[in-house]
């Protein structure tokens, strides 16, 4: 009867710390997915074309590809809660600063630090979530963090209809947002799992172990942030009015709703490389049917909802199969370079997707994005040839 106690104690304990982690990460979502659209549409009205947005859009890239390494060993120093609540602070002074120094010379800067801080908040929030989630439902409990994840980022270029794309309101609400998800970290302060020590593999030994999973993150950077950055600038090719161009960020966004939980649990049940296959495929189809469905709006957003969908599985089920196979320090360390490849991505998708724009306009952008999908679908392939990892 003791030991029954103790357990349910332990379980209510396990999900209040998976509750608090994930409610951070999506209220900051939220803030985030109004924060780059708008710095987006913001820079084409400062008269910068898609390839210098596709590249200060990469800065974040490079931010997170310098720092976040370091995150493990920074976290076990000063604790992981105070990193994430100092984090969330300057991450949102940084938004603020892009309205108050409006120059594209003064932007690359700002992006760095803000791409860095919130490369603290992923990795740590990723490495409490895995760190905690029961081994049997790992799947599961990632597909619940990307599905309330992808709600904020539905929600955040919606923000934007709604309090318009110019002014200081979008950004004093972006930067709103990231404060208030300091407040469920600070309430589960004693339920944050800590770093002790390092890992004892490098960023190549974590690649190596599961190329699918990291390489997945690698394709998802570049297809996320290259869609969420250069699609409004679709939209506007298209003959969009800004509001509209920006809420075609939404529809990829409710698409991960949809898809994470299913993916999820298939990621429980089945060989997580098929399931990656599987999402790949479905990518590249689904980009290859944007130009076709541009010439309708309501078309253009079933589509988008639909390939979002597909599309975001990439993330949840790759972070699922790497957190799978280490734990503790070890974990902290696989969840960064997980963030590292995805940042990579970042920096190739934006530029390549909108210097393709500029060279086909406009539907090099979906000629682009088919082609990255086509390309790990090939690696996925190879990968199962290899018998898959228990």
């Amino acid at each position: 009867m003791l030991d029954r106690h103790v357990r349910e104690n332990l379980d209510r304990a396990r999900v209040a710390a998976m509750s608090a982690a994930i409610t951070c990460v999506a209220v900051v979502g939220i803030g985030l997915s109004l924060s780059i659209p708008l710095l987006s549409l913001e820079m084409e009205r400062m008269g910068a074309s898609s390839t210098l947005i596709g590249i200060n859009t990469a800065v974040a890239g490079f931010a997170s590809i310098v720092t976040v390494p370091f995150v493990p060993k920074l976290a076990a120093r000063i604790g992981v809660v105070r990193l994430l609540i100092l984090a969330i602070c300057v991450g949102s002074a940084s938004l603020i600063g892009f309205k108050l120094f409006h120059e594209i010379r003064w932007w690359f800067p700002l992006r760095f630090v803000f791409s860095a801080t919130l490369g603290v908040l992923f990795v740590l929030s990723e490495f409490w979530i895995n760190e905690v989630a029961p081994p049997a439902r790992r799947g599961l409990v990632m597909g619940i963090y990307a599905t309330v994840l992808a709600l904020g980022f539905a929600i955040g270029p919606t923000l934007l209809v709604l309090l318009g794309t110019q002014g200081y309101a979008p950004y004093c609400a972006g930067a709103a947002l990231f404060l208030l998800g300091t407040v469920p970290i600070a309430l589960a302060r004693g339920l944050s799992p800590e770093i002790e020590g390092t890992g004892s593999r490098g960023f190549l030994g974590y690649v190596r172990l599961a190329p699918a999973a990291t390489c997945a993150a690698l394709v998802y950077g570049a297809v996320e942030t290259g869609g969420f950055a250069i699609l409004p600038l679709y939209g506007l090719r298209i003959g969009l009015d800004a509001e509209s161009a920006a809420g075609l960020v939404s529809m990829l966004a409710l698409g991960n709703v949809v898809f994470q939980i299913p993916f999820g649990l298939l990621a429980d049940r089945f060989d997580r490389r098929r399931v990656l296959l599987a999402s790949a495929v479905g990518g590249a189809i689904g980009a290859a049917l944007i130009p076709a469905a541009s010439t309708s709006l309501l078309s253009l957003a079933v589509l988008l909802i639909v390939w979002g969908g597909l599309a975001g599985t990439l993330y949840t089920v790759g972070l699922a199969h790497l957190g799978a196979s280490v734990r503790g320090a070890e974990l902290a360390g696989a969840n960064a370079a997980f963030l590292v490849l995805y940042n990579v991505g970042l920096m190739i998708g934006p530029p390549l997707i909108g210097g393709s724009m500029d060279l086909m306009p406009p539907q090099g952008f979906a000629y682009a994005l088919c082609g990255l999908f086509v390309a790990y679908a090939g690696l996925v392939l190879w990968r199962l040839r290899k018998p898959a990892r228990p």
